[in-house]
């Protein structure tokens, strides 16, 4: 493993546990467990490439992000790779983390560095690893929309090795480049891809529910570039397009051929106000099962 760049004893501490989520273990455990509990298994009948889960307070968004990793139950992945985009700087690209291990409450995930460096020497002028080790400064800021993913697939997923990265412009080119790396380094590994995002922010509930069916609907017939077009019209809006779109080729280019919409909700379900919302929806993509055919006689 090559040494320049990287630095495998640093260790990303967690940066938001105790706002947007418990920084006490067993009560972080226990959130998640009932979130889970209280989530009703959809079935998918596929190999799954990617999910798509929301960001906010758990308080708000747990319920809709364990709706769609209570998908993975009993599955296991040598390597999770984690895009989030950028909520405090614009930079140019994405940038994968560096250090050893991102650690959460519950437990450290270590980072597959031989992995990180192989995707950052592919097209380094728009994947590249981390100058500012995913805390903060000028380039990546200690990003919360890829920490508060990580509980939730401890949880449900156990041992795997991390792939942190934050995308600090969400340029279609950018998406498509992202995606191509992960697609040409993943092909021959037990991976998962998991995209951050919310949809409309601080529109009245009716407002965000016109917004954000237009977001479903594209997911759901798995039409990125009608996503992205429509993002870029204003015809709705979700601040992780970027990792949406790149873990939606990705997993297309990996054979995924179906996208599901697993739960959607909004923010003024839990908080009561009807006034200003965020909508949240989780989803996933997967290569479905061929059914074979037979002929009798």
């Amino acid at each position: 493993m090559e040494k320049q760049n990287v630095f495998p004893d640093d260790e990303r501490r967690p940066q938001y546990a105790g706002s947007f989520y418990p920084a006490d273990p067993l009560e972080l455990m226990r959130g998640i467990t009932q979130y889970y509990y209280e989530s009703v298994k959809k079935h998918i009948d596929g190999e799954i490439k990617s999910i798509v889960s929301p960001h906010a307070g758990y308080m708000y968004s747990g319920r809709v992000a364990a709706a769609g990793f209570k998908l993975l139950e009993g599955m296991k992945f040598d390597v999770v790779v984690v895009i989030s985009p950028s909520h405090g700087s614009l930079f140019q690209g994405a940038s994968i983390y560096n250090g050893g291990a991102y650690v959460t409450p519950l437990d450290k995930l270590y980072v597959d560095l031989d992995l990180a460096i192989r995707m950052a020497n592919i097209n380094p002028s728009k994947v590249y690893l981390s100058t500012k080790g995913h805390t903060g400064g000028a380039v990546d800021r200690a990003e919360h929309a890829l920490e508060v993913q990580l509980p939730f697939l401890q949880i449900v997923l156990g041992d795997f090795k991390l792939i942190p990265i934050v995308m600090g412009d969400q340029e279609k080119d950018t998406c498509i480049a992202l995606a191509e790396i992960l697609s040409g380094t993943l092909h021959d590994r037990k991976a998962l891809i998991v995209a951050s995002s919310d949809l409309s922010h601080y529109h009245s509930a009716g407002e965000a529910a016109i917004l954000d069916s237009v977001v479903l609907s594209n997911v759901e017939s798995y039409n990125t570039d009608g996503l992205y077009h429509a993002i870029s019209r204003g015809d709705c809006e979700a601040c992780g397009v970027g990792p949406t779109v790149a873990a939606m080729v990705a997993a297309r280019k990996l054979g995924a051929d179906r996208s599901e919409v697993i739960k959607y909700a909004h923010s003024g379900e839990t908080s009561g106000d009807m006034d200003a919302v965020v909508g949240y929806m989780s989803a996933v993509q997967y290569k479905s099962r061929e059914v074979k055919t037979y002929t009798i006689g």
